[in-house]
């Protein structure tokens, strides 16, 4: 896939791109602290103190649109929660965040536990209700359209060997090991092919086709809609296709979509869809994985972090080694 040139945003440059890595630093060393201890609540309830008390140090006037859920849900980082120490005056920005992406991996000290974030600018980011998604993902490289949720996992892996040169057998797809992923995996092992079976964590999981070290082809399944917002802001970033498709288990999450002005409910939503414009992706590692280490204490009494930003209209990927002092 060629990748567009997307316009630099005026409104992005003055929340600077590595004030983005401090916010998701800053969650992630709160959650490290409960890495290994058993208690997903407690290690979340960390990381979104932390990154919001970040995010309101920031001089913009920001609005959260993907968040930790709805206000009568969340105590904080709910949807349409505002935050910035600039209401009204600063550029109007909005956000997209996992203060802890992979609550139960920190819980049990596995790997692949980010703190997430992408900002853009207001109305750029999907305002996407706290539901399941059908996600479909592939790196960059293959021609536009190459992926299609329409399509079936076999047509789509097909299609993707064919624009490789290989056998499908030798594709190998990243899924979310779950029960309701029970048939894709079996149809997919139909194929021959290779699956990356991830815990939890799956926008790791679908950054991961991005990166040829991975080895991972694709991403199929079934995950959190906030997180495929954040996916998709990664891959605009970087490259690579995404289709997303919200799924609705009852009447009540159908009425929760309409609140937030989705009408077609059945839509198909590719990457530029969810994440328009220029925006800014930023990740840090709470726990080691594929794409980054977590966060390590020294003991010097220095804590190390390990964090990726990148940004839309420049391309550019910066990785980001932190090294965190107690203050004297």
């Amino acid at each position: 896939m060629t990748k567009t040139a997307t316009p630099a945003s005026k409104v992005l440059d003055r929340v600077l791109v590595l004030e983005m890595v401090r916010v998701t630093e800053a969650a992630a060393i709160a959650a490290s602290t409960l890495i290994g201890r058993g208690d997903e609540k407690a290690a979340d309830a960390a990381a979104v103190e932390a990154m919001r008390e970040a995010l309101n140090k920031l001089p913009m006037d920001g609005t959260v649109v993907i968040g930790e859920g709805e206000r009568d849900e969340a105590p904080m980082l709910y949807i349409g929660e505002k935050v910035g120490s600039a209401q009204g005056q600063g550029p109007r920005i909005d956000i997209a965040l996992d203060p802890l992406e992979g609550t139960t991996i920190t819980a049990k000290a596995g790997p692949n536990a980010l703190a997430v974030l992408a900002v853009a600018e207001e109305g750029n980011l999907l305002n996407a209700p706290d539901v399941y998604m059908d996600k479909l993902a592939v790196g960059p490289g293959y021609p536009e359209g190459i992926i299609d949720l329409a399509k079936s996992p076999t047509e789509n892996v097909k299609a993707v060997a064919a624009a490789k040169g290989v056998q499908p057998n030798e594709i190998i797809v990243c899924v979310l090991d779950r029960p309701r992923h029970a048939d894709l995996i079996a149809e997919l092992r139909g194929l021959g092919c290779g699956i990356a079976l991830i815990p939890d964590g799956d926008v790791a999981g679908v950054i991961a086709v991005t990166n040829e070290e991975t080895n991972i082809d694709l991403y199929m399944g079934q995950g959190g809609a906030p997180e495929g917002v954040l996916a998709a802001a990664a891959l605009r970033c970087v490259g690579g296709q995404f289709n997303g498709r919200l799924v609705f288990r009852n009447e009540d999450e159908r009425a929760r979509a309409r609140k937030w002005g989705i009408e077609d409910l059945n839509r198909i939503y590719t990457r530029d869809e969810l994440a328009k414009g220029d925006c800014i992706f930023a990740a840090t590692g709470v726990t080691d994985g594929s794409m980054l280490k977590g966060v390590k204490r020294h003991k010097t009494g220095v804590m190390t972090t390990d964090s990726v930003v990148m940004r839309a209209s420049s391309g550019t990927v910066r990785w980001v080694r932190g090294e965190h002092r107690n203050k004297r």
